[in-house]
């Protein structure tokens, strides 16, 4: 995962990323990526419970 923590407490999920950070651009160019769960994964003492997240901005092209 790049930029996600995730923890659960009482069977609620909070989910933190940190806005001011990038990882690049996505493969078509169009977004700049600042967090990724990098496809689906399991969401940790609930492995029956997946999440899959993106989260970007869209390029600004001058």
């Amino acid at each position: 995962m790049k930029n996600i923590e995730m923890k659960v407490e009482e069977n609620i999920l909070t989910i933190k990323i940190d806005l001011s950070k990038e990882f690049g651009l996505s493969s078509s160019g169009k977004s700049q990526i600042i967090a990724s769960t990098e496809g689906n994964v399991s969401v940790e003492g609930h492995e029956e419970a997946k999440i899959g997240l993106n989260v970007y901005r869209k390029v600004v092209k001058e």
